[in-house]
C-alpha cells in the first residue's frame, strides 16, 4: 500500500542517506524561508493572529520570527508558517507551484527549540519533510490544483506531519496515524489568494500536521491507507492521480533539490513576464509606450488575471500591476506591492498598456514579451526560464542580498549575517539556541 510504503522509506532514510547537494539546497531553502518569515514578521496580519494566540491560555514559550513574544508550539507553527507566505516571497516547486518550506520550517523549528534538538536532526526532519509533501503533490497535480485547492497547504500538512514525527520519534504505526489524522485536516482553497486567508495556509497547515503528529504520539488512532483509499486523500481531492509519484525512487531522486528561490514577491508565474518588462523598462520611455503584450499561458492569466488590484496582496495576483512596476520600476520586490504603489497614478495609468494575450504554445513557465511603441516600431523578447528557476537560479550571493534586504531592517546587520552563517552550517550545532538568539 502507497501510505505504509511512504512511511518505511521515511523511517529508513537516515541524514546519512540524504546526498550531500540535497543537504545543501535544504539548508538554502531553510535560510531563504527564514529571511521571509522575519521580513513580514510585522505585518498587521501578525498581529491579527497573535491578538488570538494571546486569548488562548496556553504554555507560551517557542519563539516567533523578528518578535519578541512568546507562544505554545500549535501557535507558532501557525504564525511563522503563515509569516513566511506573506510577502509571496517564499521557495517553490515550480513542477507542482508548491512552496514546500512553509508548511514544515515552522514545525522543525518550534519543536527544535521545544526539545533541545540539534541542527542535524532539524535538516533532517526538514528535508524528509519538504519530500513527501512534494511527492504527494506531484501524485495529484494537476488535477488537484486546477479544482481549486491550494496545493501548498494541503499536501503541505502531510510534510509538517513527517517532519513532526520523525522529531517527535513516532514509529512506524504512530506516523502511519500521523499521516492520516494530516490528511483528515487538508485544506485550502484557491478563492483566497489575493487575501490574507492565502499565507495562511501554509501556517495553519504546518499547525495542523504538527497536531497530528503530537496526536499519533498520543496513540489516536487513524486509516492507515489516507493516500490511496477509495475516499482517501487522492480519490477526493483528485480527479485524476498517479500514486507512484509518492514512492518510486526514493532516495535517488529528490523533489526538493527541483526547488527554486524568488528573486520577486509575487507568484513565480508571473517571473517571466516581470523579466520581459524589466528588459523593456531599461530601454524604453514611458511615453514612447503604446502598449506591451505578453503572450502567456491560459493557466497564467487564470492565476494573475486580476485587472484593478486595490491592496498589495491583490496586486502579486495581477499580471497588470506587476509588469507595470516591472517597466516603471525595474523590480516586483516588496517595496512594489505596497498599497500605495498599487494605487498610485503612474502606475494604475501604465497598467492600461498592459495587455496580457493567452497562448496555449507558451509553456507556464515561460513568457512572448512584445512592446508596441507610439512611432509603430516594435520589440519581442522570449523569456524561456526567468530569473530564479531551477535553470536559471538565484546565486547564493543574490539569495543573500535577497535575505539582507528582508531582515536587516528589522534585525539589523551583524544578526541578519549570523542566522546566514548558522543556518549554512546548522548540522553542526548542538540546539538551536545561537540561531533563535539572532532571531528577536
Amino acid at each position: 500500500m502507497v501510505t505504509k510504503e511512504l512511511v518505511k522509506n521515511i523511517l529508513n532514510t537516515k541524514y546519512e542517506d540524504i546526498p550531500a547537494e540535497v543537504i545543501e539546497h535544504a539548508k538554502k531553502s531553510f535560510y531563504n524561508w527564514m529571511g521571509v518569515a522575519i521580513g513580514a514578521s510585522r505585518h498587521e496580519s501578525v498581529d491579527m493572529v497573535l491578538a488570538v494566540a494571546n486569548e488562548v491560555n496556553k504554555e507560551a514559550d517557542v519563539n516567533i520570527l523578528g518578535r519578541e513574544e512568546k507562544v505554545d508550539i500549535l501557535m507558532a507553527a501557525l504564525i511563522n508558517g503563515m509569516s513566511s507566505h506573506i510577502f509571496d516571497y517564499d521557495d517553490t516547486h515550480l513542477d507542482t507551484i508548491h512552496h514546500p518550506s512553509g508548511p514544515v520550517a515552522p514545525v522543525v523549528l518550534a519543536l527544535g527549540q521545544k526539545y533541545n534538538l540539534t541542527g542535524e536532526q532539524i535538516i533532517h526532519a526538514f528535508t524528509l519533510g519538504c519530500e513527501v509533501e512534494l511527492r504527494i503533490a506531484n501524485a495529484v497535480y494537476p488535477s488537484h490544483y486546477q479544482l481549486g485547492y491550494h496545493i501548498t497547504s494541503s499536501t503541505g500538512v502531510f510534510g509538517a506531519a513527517v517532519a513532526a514525527g520523525i522529531l517527535l520519534d513516532l514509529n512506524e504505526t504512530e506516523l502511519t496515524y500521523a499521516l492520516g489524522i494530516a490528511g483528515t485536516q487538508s485544506f485550502g482553497l484557491r478563492e483566497m489568494f489575493g487575501t490574507m486567508t492565502k499565507p495562511f495556509h501554509p501556517g495553519k497547515a504546518a499547525q495542523n500536521g504538527l497536531l497530528a503528529a503530537l496526536m499519533a504520539k498520543q496513540g489516536f488512532t487513524s486509516s492507515e491507507q489516507v493516500i490511496e483509499a477509495k475516499r482517501g486523500f487522492a480519490n477526493v481531492y483528485a480527479p485524476e492521480s498517479n500514486l507512484e509519484e509518492v514512492n518510486t525512487n526514493w532516495g535517488k531522486t529528490w523533489e526538493i533539490y527541483k526547488n527554486s528561490f524568488k528573486p520577486y514577491a509575487c507568484g513565480i508565474v508571473l517571473h517571466p513576464a516581470i523579466d520581459a518588462c524589466i528588459h523593456f523598462g531599461k530601454k524604453y520611455k514611458v511615453e514612447e509606450v503604446e502598449k506591451i503584450n505578453l503572450y502567456v499561458n491560459q493557466y497564467v492569466l487564470e492565476l494573475t488575471g486580476k485587472p484593478t488590484p486595490k491592496t498589495g496582496l491583490e496586486g502579486k495576483f495581477s499580471i497588470y500591476h506587476t509588469g507595470s512596476v516591472a517597466f516603471l520600476y525595474g523590480d516586483a520586490g516588496e517595496s512594489e506591492y505596497k498599497d500605495e504603489i498599487v494605487n498610485s497614478a503612474e502606475v494604475v495609468a501604465f497598467r492600461e498598456k498592459i495587455n496580457p494575450v493567452i497562448d496555449e504554445n507558451i509553456p507556464e513557465e515561460s513568457v512572448k514579451g512584445v512592446i508596441t511603441l507610439k512611432n509603430g516600431e516594435t520589440e519581442e523578447i522570449y523569456i524561456e526560464r526567468a530569473t530564479g528557476s531551477v535553470e536559471n537560479p538565484m546565486t547564493l550571493e543574490a539569495l543573500t542580498a535577497k535575505f539582507n534586504k528582508l531582515v536587516e531592517p528589522i534585525l539589523g546587520t551583524e544578526k541578519s549575517a549570523t542566522i546566514k552563517s548558522v543556518i549554512l552550517t546548522i548540522e553542526n550545532e548542538n540546539n538551536l539556541n545561537q540561531l533563535l538568539n539572532q532571531t528577536v
